[in-house]
């Protein structure tokens, strides 16, 4: 009995302290970001120019919140960062026994937590589990499930505490990774809707943590406005903030969208969804004032957010400092001459016709595979490649994403829907010519394509003609095999593509030549185990000189019509450049 007695007498002051120590009154910052993309240092690489934003300056905000009290700033990622800039791509590939440069800076930054992203997944199994060990925060993503007992791969959710108070992050990625990407990247795992899985933590942490508060970490975009829906399987974030109570704001991205906006849920209490867009441009800054409940032992909470335009912000020079050698590293890396180009190309003639810019991966694709046809798609807007010497900084302008090159069988008719689905997509019908023939809209931020470019493929290997008179699906007419011989839609010919097509991306293979994610499977016959870039690179460095040239194997008609859309439509796109 006296052994009980000191017992409690020991641990009954532990238990009032605890409870004293909760303030009346306490503010905390949540700051974060999300798709970043690489965006770590104040410099683009690819274009040799000083770049407008980047986690350098996004420091120097996020140094000064901490300088006013350090114990209530949280400082959140909401995943993408591991692809996109050549800075992440030599750590990736380049450097794979050396720390990654992104866990170096993370973690010198101290962030509190992180979610994996698609393009976290995308670099392979070696790259994201490698980070998972180095990076000094948990990597989340509760929804992404092991096949063999059933529990999350990567950490579902942490605790953390600050001045007093118990903060929940869960962490989601978007469950659409098998649409994009093959199954040896993201072998053993299978990833769930981000809804119920949000239901079965919510549940948990509520009851096994009971915190004062509870972010989402949401590597999936809005996905309905307003009510509107839009690809929930790949973008949940509305609908599980109205429908999954308990979350008192939710970090999203994937959709590069810059956004707060607040919704009602199903309890009738507002949640906070932000959204601070990618590449650093923007920092999430949201003020959390909490207020003791007269209970004493729950806090009532108001959120103000904002979203900090690090643009505006200088670079800290304490960053800088700290990874100025691994920068230069990678600038002479990226400073390499890899060939020579004959010719200056761009992507900007790929929007209304056959390119030179195009016809050169193409033709790359097909001299790899030895194929019988290839697929791609202008993977960049507004992008130049000049004549002369050609670095190895050009290759991420030549193509930005690091996909896989496939090799795949598809009958002719296949083939023949595969492109009808791309054109309806990317070129409207047209009455009279002067109706518009790409799909163009307007808004303050001037003229931009409303459809997705890079998803308008075209194909080489075959000769074909566009009408664009004719109605949805009957467009296309293929008359022969440019190696003269005839085309066949009932023979099964051999495809190179790009793994995110392969895969299902963008719906040429399900929706348009009607291929089920099985038959994708069954079909593929070859894939390349390093990315596209790379055999890009190593053919140009074996050509030594490269002639880019356009072949016309595909035209547009009325060919007077095609003129007159592309010379006006041009303008509006693109200017007078």
């Amino acid at each position: 009995m006296r052994k009980i007695t000191l017992y409690l007498l020991l641990i009954i002051p532990f238990f009032i302290s605890c409870q004293e120590a909760r303030k009346d009154e306490l503010t905390l910052k949540v700051l974060a970001t999300t798709d970043v993309h690489g965006a770590l240092f104040p410099y683009d690489l690819v274009n040799d120019e000083v770049s407008k934003s980047s986690l350098a300056q996004a420091y120097t905000y996020i140094s000064k919140e901490r300088s006013k009290n350090d114990q209530s700033v949280l400082l959140l990622d909401n995943g993408d960062i591991l692809q996109g800039d050549p800075v992440v791509y030599y750590s990736n590939f380049e450097k794979p026994n050396q720390k990654h440069i992104c866990a170096e800076v993370m973690n010198f930054m101290a962030y509190d937590a992180g979610t994996v992203g698609n393009h976290d997944i995308e670099p392979g199994h070696e790259v994201y589990d490698r980070l998972v060990n180095e990076f000094a925060f948990p990597w989340m993503a509760a929804n992404a499930v092991k096949d063999s007992d059933g529990t999350p791969y990567f950490t579902p959710y942490t605790i953390i505490e600050k001045e007093g108070v118990r903060i929940a992050v869960i962490g989601f990625i978007t469950a659409a990774i098998p649409k994009w990407l093959p199954e040896k990247i993201w072998s053993g795992i299978h990833f769930e809707e981000i809804e119920a899985t949000a239901k079965k933590w919510m549940a948990i942490v509520k009851e096994k943590e009971k915190p004062d508060m509870i972010i989402g970490l949401f590597h999936s975009g809005m996905g309905e406005v307003d009510g509107n829906e839009s690809g929930v399987v790949e973008n949940e974030t509305f609908k599980v903030a109205k429908d999954v109570p308990g979350f008192d704001m939710i970090v999203c991205g994937h959709d590069h969208q810059e956004a707060i906006k607040w919704v009602e849920n199903t309890d009738n209490k507002q949640v906070l969804i932000i959204n601070p867009k990618s590449k650093a441009q923007f920092l999430a800054d949201v003020t959390v004032s909490f207020k003791l409940n007269a209970d004493k032992k729950t806090y009532s909470k108001k959120l103000e957010p904002q979203l900090i335009d690090v643009k505006a912000l200088p670079v800290s020079k304490e960053f800088e400092e700290r990874f100025k050698t691994y920068f230069q590293e990678v600038k002479d890396y990226v400073s390499r001459p890899v060939g020579r180009f004959t010719k200056c190309i761009k992507t900007s003639d790929a929007m209304f016709g056959d390119s030179p810019f195009v016809d050169l991966i193409q033709n790359i694709q097909l001299d790899l595979t030895g194929a019988d046809v290839s697929f791609t798609a202008p993977l960049s807007f507004n992008t130049k490649i000049d004549s002369g010497m050609l670095y190895v900084r050009d290759l991420f302008k030549l193509y930005r994403f690091e996909n896989l090159l496939y090799t795949m069988n598809l009958t002719g008719q296949e083939i023949k829907d595969f492109l009808e689905y791309s054109y309806d997509k990317w070129f409207h019908q047209m009455k009279k010519k002067t109706d518009p023939m790409l799909f163009i809209k307007s808004s303050e931020k001037g003229n931009q394509l409303s459809t997705m470019f890079f998803n308008y493929d075209s194909a080489q290997g075959i000769d074909y003609e566009l009408d664009l008179r004719k109605e949805k699906g009957n467009r296309i007419h293929i008359s022969k095999m440019s190696n003269g011989e005839a085309f066949d839609l009932n023979k099964t010919y051999k495809v190179a593509l790009n793994s995110y097509r392969g895969n299902g991306g963008g719906g040429h293979l399900t929706e348009g030549a009607g291929l089920s994610q099985k038959e994708l499977i069954e079909r593929m016959t070859n894939s390349t185990t390093k990315d596209l870039r790379f055999y890009l690179m190593k053919w140009i460095e074996e050509q030594k000189v490269v002639n880019p040239t356009c072949d016309n194997n595909w035209t547009v008609s009325p060919e007077a019509w095609w003129k007159q859309a592309k010379e006006r439509e041009y303008k509006l796109l693109y200017g007078n450049n």
